[in-house]
């Protein structure tokens, strides 16, 4: 199993920018592929991106695409979700996650196996 952090969240105006952290236990953290998952109030979770174990790799959804930006540093264990330009309908509940068992990028949660607890992100118009 493999444990995630996720820090970084808080309450920004649109227009605005944060960056979440998610950190991960183990030593094989390079072999596997990591996604970021949001959840609104009410709104089932939803994808937003997702990266490849070497990090040459990078898939975002549409709605996010242009704005966020993920990335990962392997000697620490820990993968970064850039937000930039953050709109109000950005606010959720962000969760970082990791695919141990499959080895392409899906937006599928089905396909990620460990979740962190989450970081809360609160955009203010």
């Amino acid at each position: 199993q493999v444990q995630l952090v996720e820090s970084g969240g808080g309450l920004v105006q649109a227009g605005g920018s944060l960056r979440l952290s998610c950190t991960a236990s183990g030593r094989t953290f390079s072999s596997y592929n990591m996604g970021w998952f949001r959840q609104a109030p009410g709104q089932e979770r939803e994808f937003v991106a997702a990266i490849s174990g070497s990090g040459g790799t990078a898939y975002y959804a549409d709605s996010v695409k242009g704005r966020f930006s993920i990335s990962r540093d392997n000697a620490k264990n820990t993968v970064y979700l850039q937000m930039n330009s953050l709109k109000p309908e950005d606010t959720a509940v962000y969760s970082c996650t990791c695919a141990r068992y499959y080895s392409g990028l899906y937006s599928e949660a089905g396909r990620y196996s460990d979740w962190g607890q989450g970081t809360q992100v609160t955009v203010s118009s």
